[in-house]
C-alpha cells in the first residue's frame, strides 16, 4: 500500500464503505468535482460542430477545423498533464486546466460564437482543449499516486465511471432539457457554471495532501521532467507497449463515430432519433462496467481482464455491432441495442491499462501516465485517420475489420506487459486477492 495511503486510512463508517468499494475515501469530493466538471464539458458534445458551423464557421468543413485544433490540444494536453503534475503536483495542474477551461470557453462563446467571428473561434476553442485533460487526467495522477496497489483498478474504474459519465452520457443529456428552454447558446452557459462548480468540489473539496506536492525528486528538472516522460517509452519498453494498447483502446470508437450514424440512419434505416438512443445504450452500459470491470482486475488480474474483456471483447463485439444490424435490419432494432451494449461493456474491459501501466514503472509513475494520456488523446486521431485511408477502398465493412484486427494486436501486446516484482509482492499481500503468481502469468 502506498504510504500516502496508509497515513489517511478513513475513520468514518462511510468513508469505511467507500473504501471497501475501491473507492480512495479522501478522494471522494474529487470524483464529485470530476463528475460535475465532465458533464459540463459534454453538454455540447451532441450539437457542437453544426452550431458553429451556423454561427462563425460557415461550414461543417471549417468548423470541423476547429474540432482538430481542439483535438491537437487535448493530445497535448493529455502528455502534459502527467509530466506536469509530477513537478507541480496534481492539483496545481487541475487548477491550470479549470482556469484554461472556464477563460478560453467564455472568450469562444462571447468573441467567437456571439460575434460571428471565426478566427475568435478557432484560437480560443482550440486552446480551451488544454482545459480538460489537464484537470481529468491530473487527478488521475493523483488517484494513481494514493490508491492502495491491491485497490488500484477498482481506483481507475470510479474515475472511469466519473469521466465517461459525465463526457458524453450525462452532459448530452442535461443538453436535452437545457436546449428547449435556453437554446444552443444559453445550454453552452450552463455548461460553464456546471463545469465551474464541479471544478471548485475537486480542487477545494479534496484535503488528501499527497496531491498537493509534487511528485518527482527534489533534484529532477522541469525539462528533464519532460523528456524523461517520453523517454520512459524505450528506458522501459513496456510502458510504450501499454501506450500502444491504450490507443487501440479507443481509436475505433472515435473511428466509427465517423461514418458509423450515416450507415445506422440511413442505410440500416434507423433515423437520428434511435440512433442516438443506441449511442446512450453504448456509453450508458460503459460507464457501470467501467467500475465492475476496475473492481473485478483486483481480483483476477489486470493482465487477465484486459486481455480477455478488453481486446478480445472488443474484436467480437465491434464486429456484432457492425454486422448484426446491417444483416438483420431496421425491424430488430432490439438486437442492435443488444451489441450495442455489449461493446460498450467490453471497451470497459481495458480500463486496467490505468492501473496497469504505471505499475510497470513504479518509480516513474508520473512519466507512465503522461504517456497512457498521450495515448488516450492519440487516439481520437488514429481512429478517423484509418477511416479516412481504408473507407473508400475497403468500405464499411473492411473498416470494421481492420479495427476488429487492431483489438487482437491489443491482445498479443498485453502479454507482454508483466508487472515487476515488487508490484506483485505488494498485491500478494492483500488477502482479498488470489494468488498473484498465476494471476501475472495468466492472459
Amino acid at each position: 500500500m502506498n504510504e500516502s495511503a496508509t497515513a489517511e486510512l478513513p475513520k468514518s463508517g462511510f468513508g469505511r464503505l467507500l473504501t471497501k468499494w475501491g473507492l480512495p475515501a479522501p478522494l471522494f469530493l474529487g470524483y464529485v468535482g470530476l463528475l460535475l466538471f465532465m458533464i459540463g464539458d459534454g453538454v455540447e458534445s451532441g450539437f457542437i460542430a453544426p452550431y458553429m458551423a451556423g454561427n462563425g464557421a460557415g461550414t461543417e468543413i471549417k468548423a470541423s477545423y476547429v474540432i482538430t485544433v481542439y483535438g491537437v490540444a487535448v493530445m497535448l494536453a493529455s502528455w502534459l498533464s502527467g509530466a506536469l503534475s509530477e513537478l507541480w503536483g496534481p492539483r496545481r495542474v487541475m487548477i491550470i486546466g479549470l482556469v484554461i477551461w472556464l477563460v478560453f470557453d467564455a472568450l469562444f462563446l462571447t468573441l467567437g460564437l456571439a460575434g460571428g467571428n471565426y478566427a475568435a473561434m478557432l484560437i480560443c476553442y482550440g486552446i480551451r482543449g488544454f482545459g480538460y485533460p489537464m484537470f481529468a487526467f491530473g487527478f488521475l495522477v493523483w488517484i494513481t499516486a494514493v490508491a492502495p496497489v491491491a485497490r488500484l483498478g477498482a481506483a481507475v474504474g470510479w474515475f472511469y465511471f466519473a469521466f465517461t459519465g459525465g463526457l458524453p452520457t450525462l452532459g448530452a443529456l442535461v443538453a436535452s432539457f437545457t436546449n428547449p428552454m435556453f437554446g444552443h447558446y444559453g445550454t453552452l452557459w450552463v455548461a460553464v457554471v456546471l463545469l465551474g462548480i464541479g471544478g471548485l468540489v475537486a480542487v477545494f473539496g479534496v484535503r488528501q495532501r499527497t496531491g498537493y506536492r509534487r511528485l518527482a525528486p527534489p533534484d529532477v528538472k522541469p525539462v528533464q521532467s519532460l523528456v524523461s516522460s517520453v523517454s520512459i517509452a524505450w528506458k522501459k519498453p513496456q510502458v510504450g507497449v501499454g501506450m500502444i494498447v491504450r490507443v487501440i483502446n479507443t481509436a475505433p470508437e472515435f473511428g466509427m463515430l465517423v461514418f458509423f450514424p450515416t450507415i445506422f440512419i440511413s442505410q440500416i434505416g434507423f433515423g437520428e432519433s434511435r440512433w442516438l438512443l443506441l449511442v446512450s445504450v453504448i456509453y450508458g452500459t460503459n460507464i457501470f462496467f467501467n467500475l465492475i470491470f476496475g473492481v473485478l482486475s483486483d481480483r483476477i488480474g489486470w493482465r487477465t481482464t484486459i486481455f480477455w474483456f478488453g481486446a478480445i471483447g472488443c474484436a467480437i463485439s465491434i464486429l456484432l455491432l457492425y454486422f448484426v444490424p446491417v444483416a438483420m435490419g431496421s425491424q430488430y432494432y432490439w438486437l442492435a441495442l443488444i451489441v450495442g451494449a455489449l461493446y460498450g461493456a467490453t471497451l470497459a474491459g481495458f480500463v486496467p491499462i490505468s492501473a496497469l501501466l504505471p505499475s510497470l514503472a513504479p518509480e516513474h509513475k508520473g512519466g507512465a501516465m503522461a504517456l497512457l494520456n498521450l495515448g488516450a488523446g492519440a487516439a481520437a486521431f488514429v481512429g478517423p485517420a484509418i477511416v479516412s485511408l481504408f473507407l473508400g477502398p475497403a468500405g464499411a465493412a473492411g473498416v470494421v475489420i481492420i479495427f476488429a484486427a487492431l483489438y487482437l494486436v491489443a491482445a498479443v501486446l498485453v502479454r507482454f506487459l508483466k508487472l515487476p516484482e515488487e508490484t506483485e509482492k505488494a498485491l500478494a499481500k492483500d488477502g482479498s486477492l488470489q494468488d498473484v503468481e498465476e494471476r501475472v502469468n495468466t492472459a
